[in-house]
């Protein structure tokens, strides 16, 4: 019988710009047993390696690292962590004396696509093997924007190739416009028509990419962060830009920095929502204009908390870090985009290291809580809050073993795979399992209510052979992708809100080299967009080591319904 190509696998070392988190064993950068507080860094660090600038939490971001320690400045002030306005700055510099320029921290990126391409991302059978359960209450019957094509079968659209590289680099990054389809390169961003994939307009950075937004505001216009030059093989030179991006003109707006005495304030995180981009990171955070990038606010350098992310949208919500690197707390904070004023704030329990920010409206958090996750997703529960009181609603348990979300809660914070919001639920996969045929593996779909966190009966089934990713919202149904066994292509189908039922929006050719280049591209490491008939798969790094089953190597593919 033959098998599967692998699907295309993370790299596993670091090169132009954060490593993929790496798989957890021991090796440059790691956590070091902490010596003698000294200040302003209590852990004294053992020398870095390549000639890195010192890393101040002796440690690159990834599963299983610890909590980094208090911020390097004074430790008295609001408890809740307050915001002051750009006549800060000179302060907020002073205190970024001791961050290293090397920041590490792998990017967990998927892209909500578009609704309508805003954040605020001839059958109409069921797909291959698929079935709804019922049972419980279903969702809203809201109707999305997706439509079933006259011909759901796939054809070839365009495809992007890998940019030559000699190191792991990251090109982190999609997103659509009504005209392009945007992606990250090296140290750039390109913008192709959606149909023929021609070259509509090109961004150059002086650096590659770190992170970017997940979310565009209604004009098109999102936030990414990139370092300032291009590194030397096995280096960074540190994410410290933060840049505004017009993806609808293809320009960039502006660039920010914050650094003294030579320093720069690195960044692992950024941010859309009500025209402000916000960038955190281990030493706190800034935000700015989106429009014309002035600073409108940055923590205040006496607060006992620092801002250690966003995540954006339709509300922007803050991970706070307070307490010390022994006994750490995290807060979750509502907070006026415009002023940095706080709404409401929930306390997670003591012990809670990370978090990250699966949805803003409304409010959902997800947590690794006492490290029980156990399988490297970042994941143990989720917490519904709500964002006007700062009260807890539901907590909902989901072990890692039991259920496939992802987050990257130690550096990203608001980019998860496999986890969609809406209705007032929370749409989950499953691990997988033995399907029904001898050599099938399988998953579902289900649901939580966010109001009691309990699962409401209902279940979308993938189908044999078949894993099943729920990808975004559509009104009030949920788009996922299914991606194939190794004798099937792809598909796309839209799970009604209230019946849960499945419609197959597309199915991807079973056979061939677009077979082969869709089987590389997992769910689990690449960034899946659909909308109108059209389904383009990304990858997240240009790897020159990755070698498909076919021998090409391709940075995006774009695949449409058949006329």
């Amino acid at each position: 019988m033959t098998q599967p190509p692998p699907p295309q696998q993370p790299p596993q070392q670091g090169g132009f710009g954060p490593p993929q988190p790496p798989p957890p064993q021991p090796g440059y950068g790691y956590p070091q047993a902490p010596q003698a507080p000294q200040q302003p860094n209590p852990y004294a660090q053992p020398a870095p390696p390549y000639g890195q600038p010192p890393n101040p939490y002796g440690r690159q971001a990834g599963y299983g690292y610890p909590q980094p320690p208090a911020p390097p400045y004074a430790q008295t002030g609001q408890p809740g962590g307050g915001r002051k306005g750009g006549g800060q700055t000179a302060i907020i510099l002073a205190a970024v004396l001791a961050v290293a320029l090397l920041v590490a921290g792998g990017v967990w990126y998927a892209s909500s696509g578009k609704d309508d391409g805003k954040n605020t991302a001839s059958d109409g059978a069921s797909g291959a093997g698929a079935s709804s359960s019922g049972g419980g209450t279903g969702g809203s019957t809201a109707e999305g924007e997706e439509k079933v094509p006259a011909r759901t079968a796939s054809q070839l659209l365009f495809k992007v190739p890998v940019p030559q590289v000699d190191d792991t680099t990251v090109v982190a990054g999609s997103w659509l416009t009504d005209k392009a389809y945007v992606k990250s390169g090296v140290a750039e961003i390109n913008g192709y028509d959606r149909d023929k994939g021609s070259k509509l307009w090109t961004i150059k950075l002086p650096g590659p990419v770190c992170t970017v937004s997940t979310h565009t505001t209604d004009d098109d216009r999102t936030a990414v962060v990139f370092q300032p030059r291009m590194p030397p093989k096995g280096r960074s030179e540190g994410c410290s830009q933060v840049a505004a991006i017009d993806l609808h003109a293809g320009k960039k707006l502006w660039t920010k920095s914050l650094g003294s005495r030579g320093r720069a304030m690195t960044f692992e995180n950024v941010t859309v929502s009500a025209n402000t981009v916000a960038a955190g990171g281990n030493y706190g955070g800034v935000a700015f204009d989106l429009a014309g990038g002035r600073q409108l606010w940055a923590p205040k350098p006496k607060d006992s908390c620092i801002d250690a992310g966003y995540g954006g949208g339709e509300k922007l919500v803050a991970v706070l870090k307070c307490g010390s690197f022994d006994d750490p707390q995290l807060h979750i904070q509502t907070i006026d985009p415009r002023s940095g004023r706080t709404i409401s704030e929930y306390k997670l329990a003591t012990g809670i290291e990370y978090a990250a920010v699966v949805s803003t409206n409304p409010l959902v958090v997800a947590a690794d809580v006492g490290h029980s996750a156990g399988d490297g997703s970042e994941i143990s529960d989720f917490f519904s809050i709500d964002n006007k009181t700062g009260k807890l609603i539901t907590r909902i348990s989901a072990p890692g073993k039991d259920y496939a979300a992802s987050c990257d809660a130690i550096s990203e914070l608001e980019h998860c795979t496999g986890v969609a919001v809406g209705n007032g639920r929370l749409y989950l996969p499953t691990e997988e399992h033995d399907g029904g045929k001898d050599y099938g593996r399988t998953n579902e779909i289900v649901a939580f209510d966010l109001a009691t966190g309990k699962q409401n009966g209902q279940r979308a089934d993938a189908g044999d052979g078949y894993t099943i990713t729920p990808l975004r919202m559509d009104g009030g149904n949920v788009i996922a992708y299914k991606h194939p066994p190794y004798d099937k292509g792809g598909q796309v189908v839209s799970i009604d809100g209230g019946s849960f039922k499945e419609t197959r929006l597309l199915e991807n050719p079973a056979a061939g080299s677009v077979r082969d280049l869709e089987g590389t591209l997992s769910p689990d490491y690449s960034e899946i967009l659909y909308s109108q008939g059209r389904l383009y798969l990304a990858g997240r790094f240009a790897d020159k080591l990755s070698s498909p089953a076919s021998g090409e190597k391709v940075l995006a593919l774009a695949l449409g319904a058949g006329g």
